[in-house]
Order: structure tokens, then sequence, then C-alpha cells
């Protein structure tokens, strides 16, 4: 049996998890941190004219319009009830809402236990075979047998990709010819996880095909032969989201949460933009939790989310 950490080694462990995300989100911090400690130094009350401050430099950082005028509207509430009249009190507020923003209670299955399937999802160009390579790195750095799927047949080469990323893993992986069809490879990975005792497996999906009905129908019908071949594994369907995007992450939520139930997000690349709130507002457009962010290149630069270090690296 596997022993658990002790307190004083969760505290280190947490520790290094905040410089990683501190380090990786110094662009975001830099920008969002500055306009609001800009708005916040000059606090003395909290009337309108700095709600509507607050809520710019939000909006200005990707949170999208609909997020910051919810967090103004819980930052009314909670100043009414605790009377906030100092600028530290202002920003611990402000903390904890965004903190209870980009984790909600939802009823999302858990693939702690084994076997498990993660569909992971998205459009292309946000970084998804790259996440899926490295949710590999950490599923098989925890000593599970680990299966990719490539049913990404669409685009040149993208099987190609993902094999590289699971001889990085240390994964293994069901591939078929490019143009193949997605459900079958998907259909060939479940009874491989079978024979093989594999404990996760990770399929990979199109980001585009020639329009978006036939991408959300295949991805339907991804989605039912998993439900069909696997009706007892834990499932999540996460869905990629490019912290860049800005509100078109909104959009892509949405329609994926359609297609496919979507029960999480990662959050990826915010090491390399000013902004990063677009995840948060994709999050909580669907209301289910980021599960993961990526602040590197690197096969460990994709780190579990935690949403206390998250926004104290943001501010």
């Amino acid at each position: 049996m596997k022993k658990q950490p002790t307190s004083c080694e969760r505290i280190v462990i947490r520790m290094n998890l905040f410089d990683k995300i501190r380090q990786g989100m110094k662009k975001t911090r830099d920008a969002v941190a500055g306009r609001l400690d800009d708005v916040i130094s000059r606090f003395h009350q909290l009337d309108e004219d700095t709600l509507e401050e607050l809520e710019e430099a939000l909006i200005l950082a990707d949170f999208g319009a609909q997020c910051a005028s919810d967090i103004m509207e819980r930052l009314r509430e909670r100043s009414k009830k605790e009377r906030i009249t100092q600028p530290f009190e202002l920003k611990n507020v402000l903390k904890d809402i965004m903190e209870k923003m980009v984790s909600p209670d939802s009823d999302v299955k858990s693939i702690a236990a084994s076997p498990a399937v993660i569909l992971v999802v998205g459009v292309n160009g946000v970084g998804k075979t790259t996440a899926i390579g490295k949710l590999a790195g950490i599923y098989a750095g925890r000593g599970r047998k680990v299966l990719l799927a490539a049913a990404d047949t669409f685009r040149a080469a993208a099987a190609d990709q993902l094999e590289i990323w699971a001889g990085r893993a240390g994964a293994q992986i069901v591939r078929h010819s490019e143009g193949a069809d997605p459900a079958a490879v998907v259909f060939d990975a479940v009874a491989a996880s079978k024979a093989r005792g594999i404990d996760v497996l990770i399929c990979d999906t199109a980001g585009r095909l020639h329009n978006k009905l036939n991408l959300m129908n295949e991805l339907n019908k991804i989605a039912r032969v998993l439900e069909r071949e696997l009706p007892d594994w834990p499932k999540e369907v996460l869905l990629v989201v490019d912290a860049a995007t800005g509100q078109n992450a909104i959009i892509q939520a949405r329609e994926f949460s359609k297609a496919a139930g979507v029960t999480g997000i990662i959050l990826t690349k915010l090491d390399g933009t000013a902004k990063g709130g677009a995840g948060i507002s994709a999050a909580q457009a669907v209301g289910v939790p980021i599960r993961y962010i990526g602040v590197g290149e690197g096969i460990d630069d994709l780190l579990p989310f935690d949403a206390r270090a998250f926004v104290d690296a943001l501010f």
C-alpha cells in the first residue's frame, strides 16, 4: 500500500505546485493583477465607480462580461454582509469569490478508480494532443497502465504525433490509417483495454471536420460507443481550452458540451498569454470544474488544477 504523505510533505507539495503555477502564469498575473491592484489600492468604499473599474479590469483579462458581472454581483452581496472597508479585505473577498467560481459543486464522475476512460475534445490548435500526452504521463507516473486511442483520423499526422507522446509517457496506443472511422478506432481501443487490463483509456478526437455538424455527430457517436462498451467504467469528457482563446471559449464549451457532455476543462498555454480568464468563463458557462492547467511545454507541465493556488498565483 502506497504511503500517504505527511502534513509537512503535503505543505511542501502545495508550495511547489503554487510556485510552478505562479511562474507559468507570470504574463497573466502581470496583466490581471496590475489592473486589479491599481483599483484596489485606491479603494475607500465599494461604490458603483469602484465596481465598474473592477469589472472592466476583469473583462480586459478575458473573464467575459457575464462572468465579470457575476463576480461583481457576488461582491455587492458580500460587501453588504461583511462591510468591506479596507483594500486587503476587498482583495481577499475577490479571491474567495473567484475560487468558488472556478471550482463549482458539480456531479462529475471521478476517475480516481481503475479502470477509467477519458474522452478529450476541443478545436484544432488548442494543444489537445499535447495535453493527452501529458495526461498519459501523469497516470503512467502513478503506476497505471495507459492506452491512447488515436481517434483524430482527419488531421494529417495526428496519430503520428500521439504515438510520439505515447512513447514519451510509457503508454500504449491503438491507431488506424488516416481517414478511418474514429468510432471504429475507439471500439478497437476498448477491446484492447479489456484484453490488456488497461487502467486508463484516453481517447483523442478530431477538432475539425468539413462542417461543425459532422464533427459534433462524430463525437456523439464516439460517446455512445464508450457508454455501450464500457458502461461500468467511470468516464470524464475533458474539453481543452487555449487560455488565449478569448470569449470563443464559451461558445466552444457550450457546443462540445451538447455533443459529448463535457465534465471538466483543461486550460492550456497559460504561460503564453497575458490574459487567462477565458477558461474560467468557459467553466462557469457549462457548470464544470477546471481539471488541469498547462503552464509549459514539458511533459510534467500539465498540473492538476488547484483553485486556491490558481487564484493566489493570479494575484
